[in-house]
């Protein structure tokens, strides 16, 4: 029966997720019970697309990420995909009106780290587009469920946000990301410095895009607004932590916050929400 294969891709979707990320793991419980299966669909096939452009250096990277992208279309347009984590993803699509563009968007910025390595304003503008602003409106599909209305008015806002955790995952990872991978996402950094004076400038720019996007939280459906609070929660609280820190230390070193202090932070959370004090 099909819906013995669909419920094992979502546990494939749901594995990778809490393979890969702890935190966005926490953030989904806290989601409504029918919100959590789809975002993990989503975030499975995210990290599935970021998996190849990241970590497959052995393998003919190029080639498998136009697979993917082949296969993720055809999945959509067949219902079903042998694929685990595609057959989750389009059934997400399907169910919820994921646009094409959205996917196609996200995946120009996954075939972007294939080839860039230093990006200026134009180009880190467009990989933000992709890798992040238009996976929040995956997710804002979603959260809004079929209220066009809603999605609108909610649109510029869910990009603001996953615009900020993206460039907070910049910060937290620049050490990977520069002599791992070779790639430098902030325009500042063109010039090859990162001193105290540019980290402010990064850092600024982000609490922009966090104050805004905090406003858009305040309106999403009660039953995805804690989720995606928590999350928000973190992210400031790890945007807090690299501010403190000096720009050699962030070249350094992965920041991180530890488990114990994000199950307090959690915490913390639910009793905000409880009291309607977001």
């Amino acid at each position: 029966m099909k819906a013995i294969f669909d419920k094992i891709s979502i546990r494939n979707s749901r594995a990778v997720t809490q393979a890969y990320s702890t935190s966005f793991s926490l953030g989904i419980r806290f989601l409504a019970p029918r919100f959590q299966n789809p975002i993990y669909a989503v975030y499975g096939f995210v990290r599935l697309a970021d998996e190849i452009v990241d970590s497959f250096h052995d393998y003919p990277k190029r080639e498998m990420l136009s697979e993917l992208k082949e296969e993720t279309f055809k999945a959509i347009e067949r219902g079903i995909s042998t694929n685990p984590i595609l057959n989750s993803f389009q059934d997400v699509v399907l169910k919820y009106g994921i646009d094409r563009s959205s996917i196609e968007t996200f995946l120009k910025s996954m075939e972007m780290d294939l080839d860039q390595h230093a990006y200026n304003q134009r180009g880190y503008e467009e990989y933000i587009l992709g890798s992040a602003e238009v996976v929040g409106l995956m997710c804002l599909r979603v959260f809004t469920d079929g209220n066009n209305e809603m999605y609108e008015q909610l649109k510029p806002y869910a990009m603001k946000l996953g615009s900020a955790f993206q460039k907070i995952n910049f910060l937290r990872d620049f050490k990977a990301d520069k002599d791992g991978l070779g790639r430098l996402y902030f325009p500042q950094l063109q010039s090859g410095k990162f001193d105290e004076e540019t980290k402010r400038e990064i850092e600024l720019d982000i609490m922009k895009d966090f104050e805004y996007g905090y406003e858009g939280i305040k309106m999403l459906p009660k039953d995805a607004r804690f989720g995606v609070y928590v999350a928000y929660i973190y992210y400031s609280r790890l945007l807090a932590k690299i501010m403190q820190l000096p720009a050699q230390q962030i070249q350094e070193e992965r920041i991180r916050i530890s488990d114990q202090q994000k199950y307090a932070l959690f915490f913390g959370s639910y009793l905000r929400h409880s009291f309607n004090m977001l």
